[in-house]
This record gives structure tokens, sequence and C-alpha cells, in this order.
């Protein structure tokens, strides 16, 4: 990333001031599979934040670390929560917008055309 868009973007993980202010003011906690660091303020451990690897979208962030984040639970989630089960899936972020997201038959984009209508369906005609 370069120097300018790290500057005076906060899209796109922390900008300076945001580092600067983290590496004074807080520990870190932990980091989750994605990239993200959890950080807890060194005079107050209840208030607490994360710096996203990438783009700044809160669904990025996994139910457990949400959990901590919101004060929920009070130790790091490898630590308070149970281990994950295996028939648990992993979280997905959000995939709206993207060419991920869901798009019902014949919505544009689909690729796919609307089934027919089976004629049970009788329109609500005004009188």
């Amino acid at each position: 990333m370069g120097f300018w868009s790290k500057t005076f973007t906060w899209w796109n993980g922390a900008t300076w001031g945001t580092s600067l202010w983290t590496r004074r003011f807080g520990d870190e906690a932990g980091r989750d599979d994605a990239g993200n660091v959890y950080y807890r303020s060194k005079k107050d451990p209840r208030r607490r934040w994360v710096i996203y690897d990438g783009a700044n979208d809160g669904s990025r962030v996994p139910p457990a670390w949400q959990a901590w984040l919101r004060g929920t639970i009070d130790d790091v989630p490898n630590k308070a929560l149970p281990p994950v089960r295996k028939f648990q899936t992993p979280p997905e972020p959000n995939l709206t917008g993207t060419m991920a997201a869901f798009r019902p038959d014949g919505a544009l984009g689909s690729g796919r055309v609307r089934p027919a209508s089976t004629g049970d369906y009788e329109p609500w005609i005004p009188e």
C-alpha cells in the first residue's frame, strides 16, 4: 500500500494516526484467521477495537471476536469459548454487492430464466 493511500484513506486498514494511537495506547489482544488484529486499551481493558487487514467491513469480524469486542466475553475467544465442533462452518463476510452474492432465477446477472408461473396464482383486481 502506498504512502498517500495509507495517509488519507481509512477504508483499507488503519491510517497513520490510528496506527500511532493504537501503538501508544493499545495492547494487542489477538489476531483472527483473516489477519485482523484486536486491541484493548492499556488504561481501560473494557475499551476494545480492531484494525482490519484490508477493507474495513464489520462483517469480516468472526462471531467469536464480535462477542469479545462487544464485551460479551471477557477473555479472548480461544480461551473463553469451547472448541469449534465438526458441524460448524466458518463464517462468511457479507457478499451483497459482489459477484458472489445470491441472485434468484430471472434476476439480472444470474444467467438463469425464471420458471413459468404454475397457474395457481390469481392477481388481485380492484373493484
